[in-house]
C-alpha cells in the first residue's frame, strides 16, 4: 500500500514537471485585427497577464488593421515594453496591413515580421485630417512651409501633433535598432512598404510566409528584454492561440461607435415616453440601463460633445414641435440638429471608429414621424373630449325627476339614474354630474360654484 501510494507521488510530480516545461516552450497568439480601440486593449492586457501566469516563453500578435485610436494604441505598446516575456509583431496573414497604429506596435515589438504580401506604414495621425486641411507636404514644399513666420494657430496644433508621432516612433525604432529615418517619413509624408521593402531597410527583422516559418526563423535569435539578453529556443515551441473571453467581446459590441449610438437614442426614448407616461415603467428601466451603457462607451470613445449637444437640441426641439406648433419650424431645425449632431459625434477619420450616415439617416426620420407625427396626435388625442364610459358623464347636465333632499332620480342622457345631490333638489332643476359611482351618479346645482 505504501509502495502504491509512493508511485502515485512519483508520477503526479512527473507529471507537474512535464506541464512546466511545456508552458515553459509554448508560444501565444493573440489577433489583432480591424481597427484598434478599447477593446483590443482590454483583450491585449489581460491575455498578457494570463500568458505571464503561464509562463509562456514567447508572445505573437498577428497584426492586420488599419488604424485606430492613439490612447488604445499607446496602451498596448506600454504593455509590450513592460512585458518580461518577449514579443513578436507578424503582420498576417498575406494580404494584411499594420497601417497607422499598427506600424508602431511593429516597431514597439521586440521583434518585427511581415507576411509576403503585406504593408507598413502610413502612420501620420488621421485627426489632423479635417474639412479643407491641405494634404501633407514633402520636399522643398515643406521646407518652405515649415521656415514661414506666421502659421495659423490650427497649423501650429498640427505641427505639435505631428512633431510628438514623431518623436515617439523614432524613440521606439532606436530602442529596437530600426530604421528611424524612414519612421519619420511614415508619419510625416504617410510613407508605406511592402513586406520585402521593409525587410532591405531594416523596418522589420524578419519575413516569413507563415507561423511555423517565423518559430524556425526565431530560434537562436538573441533579443533584449527588459535590458537582459534572451536566447529565443522555439523550436519545438507548442502554439496556442488565445481569443478574446466574454468580456473582451462584449467590450467589443459596448464601443462599437454604431452600437453606442442607437444604445443613446434608445435611452434618450425610454426615457421620454416614461416622462410622457409616469407609471409606464418598463420604458423608463429599459432606457436607463440603455442610456447607462452609451455613456459608459462614449467615456473610453473619442466623442465630440458639441455634436452630442447638438443631438439632444434636436430630440428637444422635435418634442417641442408636438407640443407647441410652429408650422414646422421646431421639427425641421430638430431633424438638421439631430442629424447635423450625429455627423460630428464620432467625427474622427479614424476607420471603424465612425458611425455610418444610412443609420444616422434612418434614426433621423423615425425620430422625426416619432416625436412630430407620433407624439403630435397623442397629445391631440387627449385634448378630445371623452365620448364613452363613465368619464364621458363628468360635468354633463341632468334633470331633476322629482323633488328629494339627498337620493332621487334624474334624466341624464334620456337615461333614468339614481343620484345623490349635496343639497336639496326640486323637481326640474338642471343639475351637473360631479361622480360616478356604479349606476349612481354625484349631483349639484348648475347654479352652484362647488
Amino acid at each position: 500500500m505504501r509502495l502504491q501510494w509512493m508511485m502515485l507521488t512519483l508520477l503526479w510530480c512527473l507529471g507537474t514537471t512535464t506541464t512546466i516545461s511545456a508552458s515553459e516552450k509554448s508560444a501565444v497568439q493573440l489577433d489583432i485585427e480591424g481597427a484598434i480601440g478599447p477593446a483590443t486593449t482590454d483583450y491585449v492586457k489581460r491575455s498578457f497577464s494570463r500568458a505571464i501566469d503561464l509562463g509562456t516563453a514567447l508572445l505573437i500578435l498577428r497584426i492586420d488593421t488599419p488604424g485606430g485610436l492613439d490612447l488604445s494604441m499607446r496602451e498596448i505598446i506600454k504593455q509590450i515594453i513592460a512585458s518580461p516575456i518577449p514579443v513578436v509583431a507578424y503582420v498576417a496573414p498575406s494580404g494584411a496591413r499594420a497601417a497607422s497604429a499598427g506600424t508602431y506596435i511593429v516597431y514597439a515589438s521586440h521583434v518585427a515580421a511581415m507576411a509576403p504580401a503585406t504593408s507598413i506604414g502610413a502612420a501620420t495621425p488621421v485627426q489632423l485630417a479635417g474639412p479643407g486641411a491641405p494634404p501633407p507636404s514633402s520636399g522643398k514644399e515643406k521646407d518652405q512651409a515649415d521656415r514661414k513666420a506666421t502659421r495659423p494657430a490650427g497649423s501650429d496644433m498640427k505641427r505639435k501633433m505631428v512633431n510628438d508621432a514623431v518623436a515617439y516612433i523614432k524613440g521606439l525604432a532606436k530602442m529596437r535598432g530600426r530604421n528611424a529615418e524612414w519612421a519619420e517619413k511614415a508619419v510625416r509624408e504617410a510613407a508605406t512598404l511592402t513586406a520585402e521593402e521593409a525587410l532591405n531597410l531594416k523596418v522589420i527583422d524578419i519575413m516569413a510566409t507563415d507561423v511555423g516559418d517565423l518559430l524556425s526563423q526565431l530560434d537562436g535569435r538573441k533579443v533584449r528584454v527588459l535590458g537582459q539578453e534572451i536566447t529565443l529556443e522555439t523550436e519545438g515551441m507548442v502554439l496556442q492561440r488565445m481569443e478574446p473571453d466574454w468580456r473582451s467581446r462584449l467590450l467589443a459590441v459596448l464601443t462599437d461607435p454604431n452600437i453606442a449610438y442607437i444604445l443613446m437614442l434608445l435611452g434618450i426614448y425610454g426615457l421620454i415616453f416614461e416622462f410622457s407616461n409616469p407609471g409606464a415603467i418598463v420604458p423608463g428601466v429599459l432606457g436607463s440601463i440603455c442610456l447607462l451603457m452609451a455613456l459608459f462607451a462614449f467615456q473610453v470613445l473619442p466623442i465630440n460633445y458639441a455634436g452630442l449637444a447638438l443631438i439632444l437640441l434636436g430630440v428637444a426641439l422635435m418634442v417641442a414641435e408636438a407640443f407647441v406648433p410652429s408650422f414646422g419650424i421646431l421639427g425641421i431645425g430638430g431633424v438638421a440638429a439631430f442629424t447635423l449632431g450625429s455627423i460630428l459625434l464620432t467625427d474622427t477619420g479614424i476607420p471603424g471608429f465612425g458611425i455610418d450616415l444610412e443609420l444616422i439617416l434612418g434614426f433621423a426620420i423615425t425620430s422625426a414621424l416619432l416625436f412630430v407625427l407620433g407624439l403630435g396626435m397623442i397629445l391631440k388625442a387627449r385634448r378630445k373630449p371623452v365620448f364613452t364610459g363613465t368619464e364621458e358623464l363628468l360635468h354633463e347636465p341632468a334633470v331633476a325627476l322629482e323633488d328629494f333632499d339627498r337620493e332621487g332620480w334624474v334624466r341624464l342622457h334620456s337615461e333614468r339614474w339614481r343620484a345623490i345631490a349635496d343639497r336639496p333638489v326640486r323637481r326640474g332643476d338642471r343639475l351637473k354630474v360631479t361622480a360616478v359611482e356604479g349606476l349612481t351618479v354625484h349631483v349639484t346645482p348648475m347654479d352652484s360654484r362647488s
